[in-house]
């Protein structure tokens, strides 16, 4: 009952992206002052970028043009669950739309055959992500798994590579097999990547993923416009969750950044009056590919119809969300449930359109979330009695001049 009514919060997700996390965490806009140590060595090889004060990131010599594209697949279903099979395939492009130090924007895009939209929501929009080039830290995800080299051609180059694969099936775990060029060159947005594949093993589950790097683009332009993050993929924005279990309520607040090549993500408790966002030291490290590789997966694995209708519940009903001074178009779905063995309501609304104007600046993870998850008590007269909740209250962009 508790999680189904926290539905928004991160250890109800059913699925986790991977990440680098720090040893303790933090409160969001606390100062800590903690950095990552600069002569630590991940295990198993690791995505390292240049530590403060030692050299330049390749990121800070981006230039308006640049990009690389992808062709992507996915599916899932089948296994021993005989789950319905569906499957997504097409080209996501990642290209440097804008420079302005310190910061350079990216527009993520997917597209279908002939650059034709794509049926699944998640991926129905092109993306803006911000991206900082300059070094204000160790960024540092480990890549698992055994290691090989070799000898790669990808997108009309020959790439001298390292292939990590991690092969957790015998564990109920995925295999995944990564190549890298050892020398990423142009390949800097997404840290060298050639291919990368995830195949699903355990737990009745069937199916994978998988990157193909097709082109490669080195531009020449040197600043652009500034888009406006409207769609944001979510760095450079925060949102903010009011859940109230068991009569406490609080506020947590998810702040999303990334710089060269690394997304951030970081949940705390918002300070108030301070600058939100302020500091992302003790955030999860993902590097930009994996993100952009789960994003694929996610819209593979979700339901295909939207808002997707939880099991029980009556047909949608149509209602609106006041939330971070705006009414949100909505269909809410009603459950009739249980509660310490009364009669209870699960009352779940849905964005009726996850990109609608009136989220604009709501990161994407947000959008294809619950705006409010109600758990009611509900009387023989009709009558329902309020027992706890989440609900999204507010978001924003944290990223200095960025505007909706």
């Amino acid at each position: 009952m508790l999680c189904a009514a926290l539905a928004l919060g991160a250890g109800c997700k059913s699925v986790e992206p991977q990440t680098a996390r720090p040893s303790d965490g933090t409160t969001v806009g606390e100062g800590t002052g903690a950095q990552p140590t600069p002569d630590a060595t991940p295990q198993g090889g690791a995505t390292a970028q240049t530590p403060p004060g030692s050299g330049e990131s390749p990121w800070q010599r981006a230039r308006v043009g640049d990009r690389v594209a992808y062709s992507f697949s996915a599916n899932r279903g089948g296994g021993r669950l005989q789950r319905p099979t569906t499957a997504v395939a097409g080209v996501v492009t990642l290209e440097v739309v804008a420079v302005e130090a310190p910061w350079a924007w990216l527009h993520v895009s997917f597209t279908g055959d002939g650059g034709a939209p794509l049926p699944q929501p998640r991926l129905a929009q092109p993306l803006v992500v911000p991206v900082r080039m300059d070094v204000t830290r160790t960024l540092e995800a480990p890549r698992q798994g055994a290691e090989s080299t070799e000898r790669s051609t990808a997108a009309g180059r020959t790439w001298e590579a390292k292939r990590y694969l991690d092969d957790r099936r015998p564990a109920d775990g995925p295999m995944e097999n990564r190549l890298y060029a050892m020398e990423p060159g142009p390949l800097y947005l997404t840290n060298g990547l050639l291919d990368a594949s995830t195949t699903l093993s355990g737990f009745g589950d069937a199916g994978g993923s998988q990157l193909t790097l097709t082109e490669v683009r080195q531009g020449g332009g040197t600043t652009g416009a500034v888009p406006a993050l409207t769609h944001p993929m979510g760095p450079g924005t925060w949102y903010d969750l009011r859940t109230d279990a068991g009569g406490t309520p609080s506020v947590q607040r998810t702040c999303l950044g990334a710089e060269r090549g690394f997304v951030l993500r970081q949940v705390g408790t918002p300070v108030e009056g301070a600058a939100p966002c302020a500091d992302l030291s003790q955030a999860d490290v993902q590097p930009l590919e994996e993100a952009v590789l789960a994003l694929i997966s996610e819209a593979v694995g979700a339901p295909k119809e939207w808002p997707p209708r939880p099991q029980g519940a009556a047909p949608a009903v149509r209602d609106s969300v006041a939330t971070s001074g705006k009414q949100v178009p909505a269909l809410r779905f009603d459950v009739v449930d249980q509660l310490d063995g009364s009669p209870a309501l699960r009352a779940t609304a849905f964005a009726a359109d996850p990109w609608d104007g009136a989220l604009a600046g709501l990161a994407h993870e947000a959008r294809f979330q619950p705006l409010s998850d109600t758990v009611y008590r509900t009387q023989k007269t009709g009558q329902r009695q309020y027992v706890e909740g989440s609900k999204l209250t507010g978001w924003g962009a944290w990223v200095p001049g960025a505007k909706p």
